[in-house]
C-alpha cells in the first residue's frame, strides 16, 4: 500500500501540484507520475483546458433603462504559469466575475439602450482588455469575451415591440397607399385607352358608312336615279331595315319610330335642311375669320409704315 501510494496519474490537459510537508516541490504534467509515499502530497490539480464562465450583470443605461447582460468569458491557465494560478489566486471565477461587473457597470451607463445593442462588441472588447491586464499576473489568459444576451426590462421590451409594430404598420400603410395609387393610375390609363379606341372605332365606322353611302349613290346614279332620289331611297331602306331588326329582337325595349311611307321623305328633307343650315353657318364663320385676318394684316402694315 505504501508503494502504491507513491504512484499517481495526471490526466491530459491537466497539471498536478506536488508539495512536501506543505511546501511546493514540483508541477507534474500528464501521465504516470511518482512521489515519495507519506512525504509528498498532491496539493491540487489545475485544468489547462479552455474554460467558460457566464456572468449575468444587471445595470442601468444612460436613458435610465435597467438591462441584464450575459457576458461569456473564455479563459485558460498558461502551462508555464501553473504555480501562479494555483498559489496566487484562491477563486479565479469570483475574481473574473468581479472584474466583469466592474467594467460593464462602468461602460453601459455611458450608452443609451439602442447603443447597447449596436455597440455590444465595444463592451466585450473593454471587458477582455481589463481582464487580460488583471488576470495575466495570475497566469490566466483571457481567450475571448462575448456579450451573448441583452435583456431589458419586460415593460421596456413591450414598449419597443409596440414601437416596432407601429413603424412596420406605417411602412405597410405607405406601401398600400402606393399600390392603390398605381391601381388608380393604371385604371385611368386603361379607361383613357378604351375611350380612345372606342372613339377611333366610331370614327372608322362612320367613315365606312359614308363610303358605303357614297358607293350606293354612285351605283344609283349609273342607272338614272339622281342624287336626291338616291339619298331618299337609301334613307327609306335603312329606316325599314331598322324596323325589321327591332322586330326580330325579342329582348329589345319598346322604341316608337315613324313607319308611314312619308317618314323617309320627311327625314330626308330634315337632313337636307340641317346640312344647308350648317353650310350657311360655316360659310358665315369663314367670312368673319377672313375679315378679322384682313383687319389684322392692315394694322400690321400701318405699324410698319
Amino acid at each position: 500500500m505504501i508503494i502504491f501510494s507513491g504512484i499517481f496519474i495526471v490526466k491530459q490537459q491537466t497539471s498536478a501540484v506536488v508539495e512536501r510537508f506543505g511546501k511546493f516541490t514540483s508541477i507534474r504534467s500528464s501521465g504516470l507520475q511518482l512521489k515519495i509515499p507519506l512525504i509528498d502530497q498532491v496539493a491540487g490539480r489545475i485544468n489547462l483546458k479552455v474554460q467558460q464562465l457566464d456572468v449575468m450583470v444587471e445595470t442601468k443605461t444612460k436613458d435610465n433603462v435597467f438591462v441584464k447582460l450575459k457576458i461569456s468569458v473564455q479563459f485558460q491557465v498558461r502551462q508555464d504559469n501553473v504555480y501562479d494560478a494555483f498559489y496566487k489566486l484562491e477563486s479565479p471565477h469570483d475574481q473574473i466575475t468581479s472584474y466583469v461587473f466592474d467594467v460593464v457597470r462602468a461602460e453601459v451607463p455611458k450608452m443609451k439602450l439602442d447603443d447597447v445593442f449596436e455597440r455590444k462588441d465595444d463592451i466585450a472588447i473593454a471587458v477582455n482588455r481589463e481582464l487580460n491586464e488583471a488576470m495575466g499576473d495570475y497566469g490566466y489568459d483571457i481567450i475571448r469575451t462575448l456579450v451573448t444576451d441583452i435583456d431589458p426590462d419586460v415593460k421596456v421590451k413591450a414598449a419597443m415591440n409596440r414601437i416596432n409594430a407601429a413603424e412596420r404598420e406605417k411602412v405597410a400603410a405607405e406601401y398600400d397607399g402606393e399600390a392603390e395609387r398605381i391601381r388608380i393610375v393604371a385604371k385611368a390609363r386603361a379607361e383613357a385607352e378604351s375611350k380612345r379606341l372606342q372613339g377611333q372605332g366610331i370614327a372608322d365606322q362612320r367613315r365606312e358608312i359614308a363610303r358605303g353611302l357614297e358607293e350606293s349613290v354612285d351605283v344609283l346614279n349609273n342607272v338614272g336615279i339622281n342624287s336626291q332620289e338616291a339619298s331618299a331611297l337609301i334613307v327609306v331602306t335603312q329606316h325599314y331595315d331598322t324596323l325589321q331588326a327591332i322586330g326580330e329582337e325579342t329582348n329589345s325595349n319598346l322604341i316608337l319610330l315613324p313607319n308611314s311611307p312619308q317618314a323617309g321623305s320627311e327625314m330626308l328633307n330634315n337632313m337636307v335642311a340641317s346640312f344647308s343650315a350648317s353650310n350657311q353657318i360655316g360659310e358665315a364663320m369663314k367670312e368673319q375669320n377672313r375679315k378679322k385676318a384682313d383687319d389684322e394684316k392692315k394694322k400690321q402694315d400701318r405699324g410698319k409704315e
